[in-house]
């Protein structure tokens, strides 16, 4: 049976031409034997490379006590962490059993040596608060296992092209975020905040073990040559415990994803609900406070102003089922003038308050700083034009403003004020004259230079 002939110039097949050429990613691409060596000589700690672990993981523990999203963003490029990672994924791909023990045996120290570092910077550190930086650490979900693979796929395609100087590889370790929470979980140890500390080290994995099968999908597509060939038993084997690790670790962060999602939903409805039934025109709503909870959620409203009657808050209890709150409690609290407000109403308007006048202060403040930037300071030109006139007869007609100039040297701009004086003269001043028409103009507008301008 003959071979049926491709048309290279019909429609379909030039279109999987051109798809063919803009997806290949063998170009650009360095050899096997060139990617394996650059990551082997990335896996092992040592010496340098320790050193620098150390470092990055004190500059991360401090960006996340600080609050600094810079100062972590720092310590994520100068990290290490994510050569053994690509190590475990690469010896997976290509059934290098020997190279596996290695990288597993240097991310674990790695990890300890992590972990060692920073439960000793928050054991010593006098700032025990945790910020919102590392509390963001402890709550891994399915949109971070979305990040870390992603991330992986794209570092690993950045390892194995001729030119490893792009922007790829820094933008991974960023986005990957291997540092923050191995630090957040030094945090929990130190703290005893166990929660933290297994939240943290479970983000920590997720973005270990999907960099890692980034790799290892990556291998295999690009299809490298294995060191052993496996038996179908085996292979099977091998595939079956990456699929239980992945699964593993995908499941609970589905869940927390869907709690996150389930309580962002509750917080909506919760808010339109209010919104849209607790309108008076006698009472106001100062304060919402939403809980959401799997066992039973709870809203509390707390409402100044005239009581509002018992059947119009069952009227509003019975709308809740519209707004998806059928199992939700609703809590209203009431406080007239009469009754007086407690300590927490009180605070709560306070603060309000004290928020609005601070943004209104620091508005005023720099409309202030914009006017005293572009105007400058008035002066009685009228009285003073009569002064003149009265005293130097020979003037018949001035003009009199004062500015701000710049004057620009070589090192620096100084802004100096200057009153300018326009004159017409009916008859020639002596230069006697102007002397004692500047001196007089100093004192009476005072400004410290003054320009004369005679017409």
């Amino acid at each position: 049976m003959k071979k049926k002939r491709l048309d290279r110039n019909s429609p379909s097949t030039k279109i999987r031409l051109f798809l063919r050429r803009k997806f290949n990613l063998k170009e650009g691409m360095a050899t096997q034997e060139e990617v394996t060596e650059h990551i082997k000589n990335n896996i092992a700690f040592k010496g340098t490379k320790l050193w620098i672990l150390m470092f990055a993981i004190v500059i991360a523990s401090i960006g996340l006590n600080l609050n600094s999203t810079a100062v972590i963003i720092g310590a994520m490029l100068i990290s290490p962490l994510m050569g053994p990672i690509i190590g475990i994924g690469l010896s997976l791909g290509i059934n290098d059993f020997e190279l596996l023990k290695r990288a597993f045996k240097n991310f674990m120290f790695a990890v300890g040596m992590s972990l060692m570092v920073s439960t000793l910077y928050f054991l010593i550190s006098p700032l025990q608060i945790p910020q919102s930086e590392l509390i963001s650490r402890t709550s891994p979900t399915i949109w971070d296992v979305l990040i870390a693979t992603f991330g992986g796929l794209a570092g690993v395609v950045a390892q194995t092209r001729k030119d490893r100087s792009s922007t790829v590889i820094p933008g991974v370790a960023i986005a990957t975020a291997l540092m923050p929470p191995i630090c957040t979980a030094g945090f929990g140890l130190a703290s005893g905040n166990w929660m933290y500390f297994g939240g943290a080290l479970y983000l920590f994995f997720i973005n270990s073990v999907f960099i890692a099968f980034a790799t290892f999908f990556i291998v295999r597509m690009m299809k490298y040559q294995r060191k052993h060939e496996l038996d179908a038993k085996r292979n099977k084997t091998v595939n079956r415990y990456i699929s239980i690790i992945i699964t593993a670790t995908i499941i609970p962060s589905i869940i927390l994803a869907w709690n996150i999602v389930q309580k962002a939903v509750f917080e909506t409805n919760a808010n339109e609900f209010v919104t849209n039934t607790m309108k008076f025109e006698k009472s106001e709503v100062v304060h919402l406070k939403t809980n959401y909870s799997r066992n039973g959620s709870t809203i509390e409203v707390t409402l100044i102003g005239a009581n509002v009657d018992t059947d119009v808050i069952d009227i509003i209890n019975s709308q809740m089922e519209q707004y998806n709150l059928k199992d939700t409690k609703l809590i209203i609290r009431q406080a007239t003038a009469s009754e007086g407000m407690n300590n927490e109403f009180m605070e709560h308007i306070l603060v309000n308050n004290t928020q609005v006048i601070n943004e209104k202060n620091s508005r005023i403040s720099e409309l202030e700083r914009l006017v005293n930037k572009y105007v400058v300071d008035t002066i009685p030109s009228q009285d003073i034009a009569k002064e003149i006139i009265s005293l130097w007869p020979q003037i018949n007609e001035i003009s009199l403003s004062k500015t701000k100039t710049e004057n620009i040297g070589e090192e620096s701009i100084k802004k100096t004020t200057i009153c300018v004086l326009s004159v017409k003269e009916e008859e020639e001043i002596s230069e006697k004259d102007q002397v004692r028409l500047k001196m007089w103009l100093k004192r009476r507008t005072k400004s410290e230079d003054i320009k004369l301008f005679f017409e």
